[in-house]
């Protein structure tokens, strides 16, 4: 018997979708100085990474609630989407509790399903902390691979 995670896949999910929402904000406000008042650049630097690990993060949380909680395609879809326009994590989550797509108890125990993907989440779920690695070690790969390709052009 595995021992329960004390991360909820609404508290997981509501602590993600908010750290992306502030990111955006900051990086939002960076960019207002950089193109607008033309003071510093500073912002878009700090803000502009900050929020790319954030939002590798968020993708990686929504995949993991997708496979976990057995989302539609187009609700997992929805899900990725909105984070891309600025702040929309934030309405999406609220919605995503209010509806109970999340829940407070993961489904997946480790072991006990049969797809790749069941047992990839089921093994995160039962190993908190190497589960928390592994997703570290996803969002810095992933991370890493979109420095290689280049910030967008100004």
């Amino acid at each position: 018997m595995s021992k329960p995670s004390a991360t909820t896949p609404t508290r997981l999910f509501r602590t993600v979708a908010i750290a992306e929402a502030i990111t955006w904000t900051g990086l939002l406000l960076g960019m207002f100085l950089k193109y607008v008042t033309e003071t510093t650049e500073l912002g878009v630097r700090v803000f502009g990474m900050l929020h790319g690990v954030v939002f590798v993060a968020y993708v990686v949380t929504a995949v993991v609630l997708w496979v976990d909680r057995r989302w539609s395609a187009g609700r997992g879809l929805l899900t990725l989407l909105a984070a891309i326009p600025p702040l929309a994590t934030l309405p999406l989550e609220w919605w995503a509790v209010r509806k109970g797509w999340l829940g407070d108890a993961w489904r997946l125990p480790a072991g006990t399903t049969r797809s790749l993907p069941d047992r990839c989440v089921g093994w995160m779920i039962a190993n908190p902390l190497r589960g928390l690695a592994m997703g570290a070690v996803a969002v810095g790969g992933l991370t890493a691979l979109a420095l290689l390709v280049g910030p967008p052009t100004s």
